[in-house]
């Protein structure tokens, strides 16, 4: 074969490699991923370099937010079914995703004051603690309150969700409600409590996972689902001391934005666990 036939042949061979690149209109990967609308979402309110990687750093917690819900989601309405392994599997996927999402304090862990007050104003009255989808994962966690609706009354339909989410079932009260239909003995005013209500600690619920880790052969696919929620309970808790860190070092003690008490409020949210008795039954096992 001749030298110019060898190359012809090459580049047939190359060009039946390559994948289908001539469309229409928009890629298929356009049409699914909407890539296009994500990252033209950043309009970046100072000229500091630095407020594109906070906001985009921002964009990409809520993205995770809304992951972790529907998987939470997935696992209230899996247990509401007795569907314990589909629950067991969401659960679980929730806390790669919640590895992620702690993983983004890491661009902001190390903002000193003055990096973090070039572009601090721009924020105005914006706070996280405003994030609608972030107060789901809350409510779905038990960490209910009303006054948290109150920021959102302006968007009628985040509002309803949320007023809807604070009604309903917490996935800890679906744990709580299966543990009593398998016979557990889950106090009566834990399973009728006001669902709109933070959830509070109780020794009987303690004593009830307490007999289920003392009998892990009799007790083993309640005692997966308690591992998996503790998992859950402890990124949750590394989360909020991730952002307790990267607070400090960025504001110190100083008020946060949206009138939030900052570094004071932080410390007070970094000291409660979700999931309460999960932690605490573990001493008289």
């Amino acid at each position: 074969m001749s030298q110019s036939a060898a190359a012809a042949a090459h580049d047939a061979r190359d060009a039946t490699a390559l994948p289908h690149l001539d469309f229409a209109g928009t890629t298929p990967y356009e049409d699914y991923v909407q890539a296009d609308v994500l990252t033209h979402l950043q309009r970046t309110l100072s000229d500091d370099p630095g407020e594109m990687v906070f906001l985009v750093t921002t964009q990409v917690m809520e993205l995770w937010f809304t992951v972790i819900v529907h998987e939470w989601e997935t696992a209230t309405g899996a247990l509401r079914e007795d569907r314990v392994p589909v629950a067991i599997d969401a659960l679980k996927r929730s806390v790669r995703e919640l590895e992620a999402l702690n993983a983004s304090w890491r661009p902001l862990g190390q903002l000193t004051p003055a990096q973090f007050n070039a572009y601090r104003s721009a924020l105005g009255e914006g706070s996280g603690f405003q994030s609608a989808m972030y107060r789901r994962m809350e409510f779905l966690l038990g960490e209910k309150s009303a006054s948290m609706l109150v920021p959102h009354r302006g968007a009628p339909r985040v509002h309803a969700e949320l007023t809807a989410a604070l009604a309903q079932p917490s996935l800890y009260d679906e744990v709580l409600r299966l543990l009593a239909r398998r016979g557990k003995a889950v106090p009566q005013a834990v399973l009728e409590r006001d669902l709109s209500q933070r959830y509070d600690a109780d020794a009987g619920v303690e004593a009830v996972w307490a007999e289920i880790y003392a009998n892990p052969d009799a007790e083993g696919e309640l005692l997966r689902l308690g591992e998996a929620l503790t998992d859950v309970g402890e990124l949750v808790w590394r989360w909020r001391n991730d952002h307790l860190v990267a607070t400090r070092r960025a504001m110190g003690a100083k008020p946060g934005t949206g009138g939030s008490a900052g570094v004071a409020w932080l410390e007070k949210r970094a000291r409660k666990n979700v999931f309460p008795e999960l932690w605490t039954a573990r001493s008289h096992v």
